[in-house]
């Protein structure tokens, strides 16, 4: 073993909860190291591969004017920008995760959410407004809805850049291709942390550790054993370390596990995406998200889901497991000559795979589905859709009758050639399933104590998610709890030292 090396905080991940961790933690005196399992090429987590959309609480344009300087008086004077409250995410997050989230940790997201936003501003992370995907234009001026208007700059690839910009100014050390091994305890307490140093076995003795690595999304077998054996077939969207190596230190030192290990987050995404997250492409471009706009069939030519129930913002997260299911894991989003230029910018990449012909029986004829069927269902889809008024800014109501299952909103007849189809499969983000911790972020053994010195952040946080959750959310938790993970762990430690002196 190399020589011991000594950290107040050691940090273990190198996303953006466990970067937002360090800098608090660096701001409030401490010494930190953070421990990252990939090289410097492939660091940052899932949050390097994000659109970098987070999920805020504001009360309106002026809040946002305050974290993003740059708007300038004659860009706001076009803005029309709803507020988004506290108690608007607090309800949009339990109605996603059907009131299964735990409320003092929903609590603490949302109500931290807007502060963590300006406290990122302050150390020299930059946003935007999402005008392309969050808004709309009418009689010139840009409406803003579904309470997520704001997105870091250069999306996640910005974010991580920023992030590590920062960390570096203040004087955190990175340890590259170092991932963490075993967490050592002393007399009840955190005492060090031994960490295979490219491939060097090494000691770190540390006063507290702030787990932030993420959950088992990586981990196939994990997957399969919790999730259901299907799920070894899900494309991995983000990075290939998340393999649940932070989950089982903290089980070794008695840590509850906590959360819907069953489920996790999951979209649809390009059938032809690569099968783990490619740091030469990032920014989520295979992601294909206006299913609202058209239908889903599987390859025996049926419907799955009401592709119309939500905003995209409310459904994607968890529609990507509804493909999963299909033979396959296969599905073909369908799209006419009407919708087709309303499509979001993925679409038009050159990665986006897809399928164009002037009728919907040439179309049938060039996908690997039940081609009578595959007709027979878009026949039946158009001879449902009812009268109404169109309007993909709003949930217009404009739905089907007498089919199951039925589109809610957005139903427009599949009648205007040319043809689309893309093929889409399963993407698995991250996992709900984590472990249990407190909204001071401290990590609680089985009889619900805190264990001292030991923290977590983002992904490693059980009990937030379930089922579903509102887009943007996944950022916000990462940087809240990684904020105050760092705050808690040097308020430890002082507090720690304070006792020790008086002893």
């Amino acid at each position: 073993m190399s020589e011991a090396f000594n950290y107040d905080v050691v940090v273990v991940g190198a996303g953006n909860a466990a970067l937002c961790a360090a800098i608090a933690s660096r701001e409030n005196g401490a010494s930190v190291l953070v421990l990252e399992k990939g090289p410097k090429i492939k660091r940052g987590g899932n949050s390097y591969f994000t659109d970098g959309a987070i999920r805020f609480a504001f009360n309106g344009l002026d809040d946002l004017r305050v974290v993003i300087p740059n708007i300038t008086d004659e860009e706001a004077a076009k803005i029309v920008m709803p507020s988004y409250t506290k108690e608007k995410y607090y309800n949009d997050l339990m109605e996603a995760t059907k009131k299964q989230s735990d409320p003092e940790l929903a609590n603490h997201l949302v109500n931290k959410s807007y502060e963590t936003i300006k406290w990122m501003q302050s150390h020299k992370i930059s946003f935007d407004l999402i005008y392309d995907n969050q808004s709309f234009e009418k009689n010139g001026k840009f409406h803003f809805w579904g309470g997520l208007p704001v997105k870091t700059s250069r999306k996640g690839v910005g974010l991580i850049q920023q992030l590590n910009d920062r960390a570096e100014e203040l004087g955190i050390d990175v340890w590259y291709e170092s991932p963490a091994v075993k967490i050592n305890m002393k007399d009840g307490e955190v005492n060090s942390i031994l960490v295979d140093k490219q491939s060097e076995e090494t000691l770190v003795e540390t006063k507290s550790i702030i787990l932030a690595c993420g959950s088992f999304e990586a981990n196939k077998k994990l997957r399969a054993k919790y999730m259901g054996s299907e799920w070894e077939h899900a494309i991995l969207r983000g990075t290939e370390f998340n393999t649940g190596d932070g989950l089982s230190m903290a089980m070794e030192v008695g840590v509850q596990p906590f959360g819907q290990w069953s489920m996790g987050h999951a979209i649809g995404t390009d059938a032809n995406a690569p099968k783990v997250g490619d740091f030469t492409k990032p920014g989520d471009i295979f992601k294909k998200h206006s299913y609202p706009l058209g239908i889903m069939i599987n390859k025996d030519g049926k419907r799955f889901v009401n592709e119309g129930a939500d905003f995209r913002n409310y459904t994607y997260a968890k529609y990507g497991r509804e493909i999963l299911k299909q033979p396959s894991n296969i599905a073909y989003q369908i799209y006419d000559q009407q919708v087709r230029p309303m499509l979001r910018a993925e679409y038009d990449r050159e990665e986006a795979t897809f399928y164009q012909e002037d009728s919907i029986e040439e179309l049938a004829a060039k996908l690997d589905v039940e081609q009578q069927q595959f007709i027979k269902t878009i026949k039946k889809y158009n001879n449902s859709v009812q009268d109404g008024d169109y309007d993909p800014t709003v949930k217009d109501g404009k739905g089907t009758k007498g089919i199951t299952p039925p589109k809610s909103n957005w139903a427009l007849k599949i009648e205007k050639g040319p043809f689309y189809a893309f093929p889409v499969t399963c993407g698995m983000t991250f996992c709900f399933g984590g472990i249990k911790a407190n909204t001071n972020a401290e990590v609680l053994n089985e009889d619900g104590m805190p264990i001292k010195g030991l923290y977590a952040a983002g992904e490693m946080i059980g009990g937030i998610f379930y089922e579903n959750y509102p887009g943007g959310s996944g950022l916000m938790s990462g940087a809240v709890f990684g904020k105050t993970a760092g705050t808690s762990s040097v308020a430890y430690i002082k507090d720690k030292v304070k006792n020790n002196i008086v002893n």
